[in-house]
């Protein structure tokens, strides 16, 4: 447990350490363990409520490294339709990844089936994107959280998001749970597996890049809150 004062406030979920062996793939189990971890109780918390009975799942930042993770545990452990929006610029690439049913872009919402009932995972954490959703989807919305922020940068006053108002998932409280009813365990030797068989399929749209140095990280953090990074890069940045 990482006890220092500057991390006390934090659920333990975030400063806990657990002893890995090493493996030729800890570049990218160190990209992803921990947000795969927050996509994997995702999806356990919308499978063990039956996912508020809706059909389809709609998973807002479809680009984003938590957003194909969460994809891929739906296809693999839930019999749902996992629809991905995300920008015209990153469209091609989430197609390529293959982990969604259905793509749309942000332009192009009317093409949501409004016939069915559906769930919204929002990593984006636009509420003008929400609103929209929402407001197209009507009453057929049964489920909405909030999860991520990949556009920090927008506008989130003087929104209406229609009903209903999106509850914020705190993967910690999901994880408390099963470490109660599985074993803390148990609980991460199906993490552990799970994120294995992901990692393998990663190999296909992930390049590990690495960045050395303060001029080089600066470089690959600029390219971040400025929303260029590419999402077929997976950065390990060093001050070394």
């Amino acid at each position: 447990t990482d006890v220092a004062e500057w991390r006390a406030k934090h659920a333990s979920t975030y400063k806990n350490f657990t002893r890995a062996p090493a493996n030729i793939k800890d570049n990218r189990t160190a990209i992803f363990r921990g947000l795969y971890m927050t996509s994997f109780l995702l999806e356990d918390y919308l499978r063990e409520n039956n996912f508020f009975d809706a059909q389809q799942i709609i998973i807002t930042s479809a680009s984003s490294k938590t957003s194909i993770a969460l994809a891929n545990c739906l296809q693999r452990f839930s019999d749902v339709k996992v629809i991905g929006l995300t920008s015209a610029r990153n469209l091609s690439f989430v197609k390529d990844v293959g982990e969604y049913d259905e793509i749309i872009d942000y332009q192009n919402l009317d093409a949501l089936n409004t016939q069915v009932k559906s769930a919204v995972a929002d990593m984006a954490g636009n509420p003008q994107i929400i609103a929209d959703v929402h407001t197209r989807l009507k009453t057929k919305v049964v489920y909405s959280c909030s999860v991520g922020a990949t556009h920090w940068d927008a506008t989130r006053t003087n929104i209406v998001i229609p009903e209903p108002r999106p509850e914020f998932f705190f993967a910690p409280s999901q994880l408390s749970k099963r470490s109660k009813e599985w074993g803390r365990e148990e609980l991460n030797r199906r993490i552990d597996d799970s994120l294995a068989v992901f990692i393998d399929g990663t190999e296909k749209w992930l390049t590990i890049q690495h960045a050395h140095g303060a001029t080089e990280v600066a470089e690959v953090y600029s390219t971040l809150v400025t929303g260029q990074i590419d999402p077929q890069i997976g950065n390990i940045v060093s001050f070394d």
